[in-house]
């Protein structure tokens, strides 16, 4: 079994870690689509073509399955991505949200995310497929402050304090009493700690990256690797592979020896 796992970026290396440690023995492809990120900052036409070309990418490489572990294109191009491949494809949103039914009581759920995946209201819709309500805040700082390797700064933990009062004090306006709140970007897993200290202890905090993964492993079966077989885990990216080797480290845990850069076009 060869996984595909793609994102515009680095963030989706986390949904890839979490993944190594749930299905250690499948085949791993990883695609950072770095030269033409951001895509929050893109229409959802320009959105679905990346996404669409990234995923047929995959495939080409021979992905049987493939992560959508981007929540832009997640929530912008989900649908469009299905009807380009032949093989299943989950994104990280209706995970995060499925993970947020399991975990809430109240049926009041927190997100927080990049501008773009809240502006898309993607969360609030799969919530609310789900009974749910949820309230999102963008969050725009956090993705640099992490690329920028500010994990306990105290600069980054400022701005998470007054992200997260802004938030508790904006739901409880809209009288929602919340117990779950969702991790919807793919940078956040790497500020958990950070942010669990700043909730009350009545807010379970679910990291979609990790709930994706769980989704993966209870999907497939995957049998261990017999002899001497080894997993194989290939990288490519479409701009600077020395860039994504030292950012990539950080959100991956582990060491990138080799990147293949590749150019998938405009």
């Amino acid at each position: 079994m060869n996984i595909g796992v793609f994102d515009s970026g680095f963030g989706g290396l986390t949904v890839l870690r979490a993944l190594f440690d749930r299905l250690p023995a499948a085949d791993y492809v990883y695609l950072g689509d770095t030269a033409r990120l951001p895509y929050g900052a893109k229409s959802q036409a320009t959105v679905a073509r990346y996404a669409v070309s990234s995923a047929r990418f995959l495939v080409d490489q021979g992905a049987d399955y493939i992560v959508i572990a981007c929540n832009t294109a997640s929530a912008l191009a989900l649908d469009a991505i299905r009807d380009a491949v032949p093989v299943p494809v989950l994104g990280v949103i209706e995970t995060g949200a499925d993970a947020a039914q399991g975990c809430t009581n109240s049926g009041d759920v927190l997100v927080i995310a990049t501008a773009a995946t809240v502006e898309s209201h993607a969360y609030a819709a799969a919530c609310r497929k789900r009974g749910l309500r949820a309230y999102e805040k963008a969050c725009p700082l956090l993705v640099p402050l992490t690329e920028e390797g500010w994990i306990d700064h105290p600069v980054t933990e400022e701005v998470l304090a007054i992200y997260l009062t802004e938030l508790l004090a904006e739901s409880a306006k809209t009288g929602l009493k919340p117990d779950t709140l969702v991790l919807g970007c793919t940078h956040y897993p790497l500020l958990r700690a950070s942010i669990e200290r700043k909730l009350p202890p009545t807010i379970k905090v679910i990291d979609s990256a990790d709930a994706t993964a769980a989704q993966v492993a209870a999907t497939l079966t995957i049998p261990a690797p017999t002899g001497e077989e080894s997993p194989q885990r290939t990288f490519y990216a479409t701009d600077s592979v020395q860039k994504f080797r030292n950012l990539g480290t950080r959100f991956l845990g582990r060491p990138i020896d080799y990147v293949q850069l590749i150019d998938l076009g405009g």
